[in-house]
């Protein structure tokens, strides 16, 4: 816990304190579901995060209990990040934050995968902290394509 004053002490205000920025999430989400854990893999996840911001996002993270830094095992000068207990038990969050959008937003995310995942939600949580347990980097979810607009305003993927 941080020993940070806070706005207030109500718990959704809480946790956007550590969480409520546009960058958070995408990372955990990059080391929850696309198994990343480097800087340079989360420099090109294809959100456009820029280094400043992303070294800064990590360092709150970490301060915040929600990632761990790690020597990499093959080069001991390269640094591997990782979910914590904490970390991973925003996996449900994720998980019903991806659900909402696809159903209330225009997204890339398939609909059939979308309603798989609502319906089997348990059996994704449990195998999303399966993975983390056994530092499984396999990709949980595949990665979503932007749909470009024509120039009839239709979507192409």
């Amino acid at each position: 816990m941080s020993d940070r004053k806070r706005r207030s002490d109500c718990p959704v205000s809480v946790a956007l304190e550590i969480l409520g920025d546009r960058w958070s999430l995408l990372i955990v989400r990059d080391l929850m579901v696309r198994g990343y854990r480097t800087f340079k893999e989360f420099q090109q996840s294809g959100e456009g995060i820029a280094t400043n911001i992303l070294a800064d996002r990590l360092q709150r993270l970490k301060s915040s209990g929600i990632i761990d830094a790690e020597s990499a095992a093959d080069d001991g000068r390269g640094i591997h990040y990782r979910l914590t207990e904490k970390g991973i038990e925003l996996a449900p969050v994720l998980l019903d934050l991806l659900i909402w959008s696809a159903r209330h937003e225009n997204t890339a995310a398939p609909c059939a995968l979308v309603e798989n995942l609502a319906q089997n939600r348990d059996t994704v949580l449990a195998e999303t902290r399966r993975r983390w347990e056994a530092r499984d980097r396999t990709p949980l979810l595949p990665r979503f394509q932007t749909a470009v607009q024509s120039t009839n305003g239709e979507k192409q993927q």
